[in-house]
């Protein structure tokens, strides 16, 4: 529910009746029903046991090797699709798990910055900009070799698996950038809702449930599929930790057949071939949303 305010920010009568209006909450044309937000918390869920157990880990057993007499063997590169395909299973899994961790991390940070207390506000700004500036690997051997080590922390909040470590990091890392998105999404929200809301008495929860971010998350939107895309390009960094990725295939590869070219050109048209669809379905998504606000 949005609240239609007047020329001068005054406020009006609300959009929808409260005996009309369906069940659920409304977000950027999207109705979220006690349904989809199951389907959350089973994701969450989900996303909980990979992190605890790791998911699995590929074996690349592909053993073929390159025609020393051809410049570029495309019989050889084809051949290691299958374990390419596998590797890329890993890191599709690592990117939509971090992202969903990333989503759900930034909008709580976005909600503690914007806090009055300072306590609260000074320190949350601290932690975002000090993981905005620090590189994502720095932050895997620190998750994955150096948190180990801090023995007054108990073994399930530091230790994980690899799989578990980069999920966490991408969630992380992603989750700082997200909540500037969330934030500035806020800050757009004009300040006549605030004040309708306000004067309608309505409480914290339902202002920011049904009137401040049903407004404010289709304007984060291309930002934050940005960031997706940013977030699976940055996971095969995985393999710095040995999670089965893109990389680690590349890498483990290439330095058995000694041909590199062909499976870094792999890995690049695999990149290619899931970028560009998902740029495409993004702007789509944005377009529709778009339309449905209007």
């Amino acid at each position: 529910m949005s609240l239609d305010t007047g020329p001068n920010g005054s406020s009006q009568l609300p959009v929808a009746d409260d005996a009309t209006r369906p069940s659920g909450v409304r977000v950027g044309g999207v109705l979220v029903t006690w349904k989809g937000v199951l389907g959350l918390v089973l994701a969450l869920t989900a996303l909980a046991v990979v992190i605890r157990f790791g998911g699995g880990s590929q074996r690349f057993e592909t053993r073929v090797f390159r025609d020393p007499d051809v410049a570029f063997d495309f019989e050889f590169m084809f051949a290691y699709v299958p374990d390419f395909l596998r590797a890329l299973w890993v890191t599709f899994q690592a990117t939509i798990g971090g992202f969903a961790l990333a989503a759900v991390i930034g909008l709580f940070l976005a909600l503690l910055r914007r806090s009055r207390l300072r306590i609260i506000s000074w320190p949350t700004a601290f932690f975002i900009e000090f993981v905005r500036s620090t590189p994502l690997l720095v932050q895997l051997f620190f998750l994955f070799y150096g948190l180990p080590r801090i023995s007054a922390i108990p073994e399930p909040l530091r230790v994980w698996s690899s799989l578990a470590t980069l999920i966490i990091a991408l969630g992380v890392h992603y989750g700082c950038y997200c909540s500037e998105a969330y934030r500035a999404g806020i800050d757009s929200v004009p300040k006549g809702q605030w004040e309708a809301s306000t004067a309608m008495n309505l409480g914290p929860a339902t202002t920011w449930s049904q009137v401040v971010l049903p407004q404010a998350i289709p304007n984060v939107l291309p930002a934050l599929g940005n960031f997706l895309i940013a977030a699976y390009k940055d996971a095969p960094l995985g393999f710095a930790i040995n999670v089965t990725g893109v990389m680690f295939f590349a890498n483990t590869t290439a330095s058995r057949t000694f041909a590199p070219l062909e499976l870094f050109t792999l890995v690049g048209l695999g990149f290619l071939a899931v970028s560009l669809p998902s740029a495409l379905l993004l702007r789509r998504l944005e377009r529709r949303i778009g339309y449905e606000r209007t």
